[in-house]
C-alpha cells in the first residue's frame, strides 16, 4: 500500500479511537513508536497520520510532553465534528445545527443570486427542478438527490462570490452522504420539489428579497420536515 494510503488508515483508525471514546480528550496518545508498532507502519507515516490530526485541531502536540486530544469543541472539521456526534448519540442534533448552518449561508447566496443571475442560471435550475419531478415520480432516489444538490450549486455559483462555494463545500460534503436519509420520504421530496418552484420564480423574476424570502421558507420546511418525518420520535 502506498505510503499517503496508509498514514489516511492510522489517521482514520486514531480519529475513530478518539470519536469511539477510546481516547478521551485530554488523554496523551501512545508514543509515535507504539503507534507505528500497533499498524506495522513508519513512525515517518505516524508523525504524517498526527499531523493531519493536528491540522484541523483534533490532537495538539506539546513540545517535551506529546501528543494530545482536544475537546471536540477546538476542532476544526466538519466530518470530524460530525463523526463524533453521531458515535455519541447526537446525530439528529448535528442535522438540526446543519440546517441552520445552510440557512446562514444559502438564504444570503439566494439574495446575492436574485440580482447576478443569467437567463443561464436559470435554465439549468428549471432542468434540475425537471430532473427532481421525473425522479421523484419514477422512485429514483440517488437522481432525485443529485439534482436537488446540484440545483443549489447553480444558486450558490450565481451569487457571484467566489468565497461563497468554497465555504460551502464541507457542508456540501456532508449533505451528498446524508441527503438520501431525509430524501427518502416521498412527502419531503414533494415539498421539497414545491419550494425548488417557489425559489424558479423568484430567480427568473430577478428579485432579490423574493428570492431570499423562497429560499429561507426552503430551509424552515426543510427543518419542519426533518422533525415531522425523520426525528419525530426524538425531542429535539
Amino acid at each position: 500500500m502506498a505510503r499517503d494510503s496508509l498514514v489516511s488508515v492510522v489517521s482514520n483508525d486514531v480519529l475513530e479511537r478518539i470519536v469511539s471514546g477510546d481516547l478521551p480528550p485530554g488523554t496523551m496518545l501512545p508514543s509515535e513508536t507504539e503507534i507505528g508498532n500497533q499498524f506495522d507502519v513508519s513512525r515517518l507515516t505516524v508523525r504524517e497520520a498526527l499531523k493531519q490530526l493536528a491540522a484541523i485541531n483534533v490532537l495538539t502536540a506539546v513540545r517535551g510532553k506529546g501528543t494530545y486530544v482536544n475537546e471536540v469543541s477546538e476542532w476544526t472539521s466538519i466530518d470530524a465534528v460530525v463523526r463524533a456526534a453521531a458515535a455519541n448519540g447526537h446525530a439528529h442534533e448535528v442535522s438540526i445545527q446543519m440546517l441552520e448552518m445552510r440557512r446562514i449561508i444559502e438564504v444570503g447566496a439566494a439574495e446575492l443570486a436574485g440580482s447576478r443571475c443569467t437567463d443561464d442560471d436559470v435554465d439549468a435550475l428549471r432542468g434540475h427542478l425537471e430532473r427532481m419531478r421525473t425522479s421523484h415520480d419514477a422512485g429514483d432516489l440517488d437522481g432525485f438527490v443529485e439534482a436537488d444538490l446540484a440545483f443549489h450549486d447553480v444558486i450558490l455559483a450565481a451569487s457571484g462570490n467566489l468565497l461563497v462555494p468554497a465555504v460551502y463545500d464541507p457542508v456540501r460534503r456532508l449533505l451528498a452522504q446524508t441527503r438520501r436519509e431525509t430524501s427518502a420520504v416521498p412527502e419531503i421530496q414533494s415539498n421539497a420539489i414545491v419550494m425548488h418552484e417557489r425559489i424558479v420564480e423568484a430567480m427568473s423574476n430577478s428579485d432579490p428579497e423574493q428570492t431570499r424570502s423562497a429560499m429561507a421558507d426552503h430551509m424552515q420546511q426543510t427543518l419542519d420536515d426533518l422533525r415531522a418525518f425523520v426525528i419525530s420520535d426524538r425531542k429535539v
